[in-house]
């Protein structure tokens, strides 16, 4: 069983469709790319898989759990890191963290056991007493992720997580990812940098809606660059990191 399934999805915004019969399944223990140009669809399909979204053309399943029928336990798999920032800047990092474990109905013992285990993994426990507003956005990123996985999820989905950071942070950010990964979480990234995704990793190219690929990046790059096959696939120029 697959942990992330998305079966014949698809999502229009009047006339316009924004996703058009979209299918893959994602394994835990992986880190998988969703690789497209801006407006190919990627925070829509975020959208779905998080809820905020719904069609009732095609299935999404997360961990066994079906999202239509069983919304709370499949979302309960569920840790997100959208691209807007969603912190709290006069809390503290560790008053954020508290607070969410609460929305997930954690508290006492168990939700202090995993404050400190989330903080641990992202390399954030001396900075637990600062207020948000205080650390920069690598550290503030950090710290989205260590909630994101106070509740134990199964899946991590995170949205463009590196726009506006310098590339040593956005570097760090996404190895610290790729341990989660490594650790047996499934890790589903949203992106448009090419360079941000490792030889090994799974990637979903998406544009304009549709799946043009599914396959290991070095697969997808065959006997050249990943950022050459993905040109080639969607005829555009990527953006240059910064």
């Amino acid at each position: 069983m697959s942990t992330l399934s998305v079966q014949n999805v698809t999502y229009r915004y009047g006339a316009k469709t924004a996703l058009d019969d979209v299918s893959f399944e994602l394994e835990k223990g992986r880190f998988c790319a969703l690789l497209g140009p801006n407006g190919a669809g990627k925070s829509t399909l975020f959208s779905l898989l998080t809820r905020l979204f719904v069609t009732k053309q095609g299935t999404i399943s997360v961990a066994g759990h079906d999202l239509a029928r069983e919304p709370r336990a499949a979302l309960a798999k569920i840790g997100v890191v959208f691209q807007q920032q969603t912190l709290d800047l006069d809390m503290s990092v560790v008053q954020n963290l508290r607070y969410f474990a609460a929305l997930q109905g954690l508290s006492g013992r168990a939700a202090q056991r995993n404050i400190d285990a989330a903080l641990d993994r992202l390399s954030m426990r001396e900075r637990a007493k600062e207020k948000a507003r205080s650390l920069n956005g690598g550290h503030r990123r950090r710290m989205e992720i260590a909630r994101a996985l106070i509740h134990e999820p199964e899946v991590l989905l995170l949205d463009e997580a590196t726009v506006g950071l310098d590339t040593a942070t956005r570097q760090a950010i996404t190895q610290h990812v790729h341990d989660l990964a490594d650790d047996g979480l499934l890790v589903f990234w949203a992106t448009h940098l090419v360079d941000e995704i490792q030889d090994n990793d799974d990637v979903v190219v998406l544009h304009k809606g549709r799946i043009l690929a599914h396959d290991n990046a070095r697969k997808i790059a065959r006997d050249g660059t990943l950022i050459d096959a993905f040109m080639h696939m969607t005829d555009t120029t990527p953006e240059p990191s910064l």
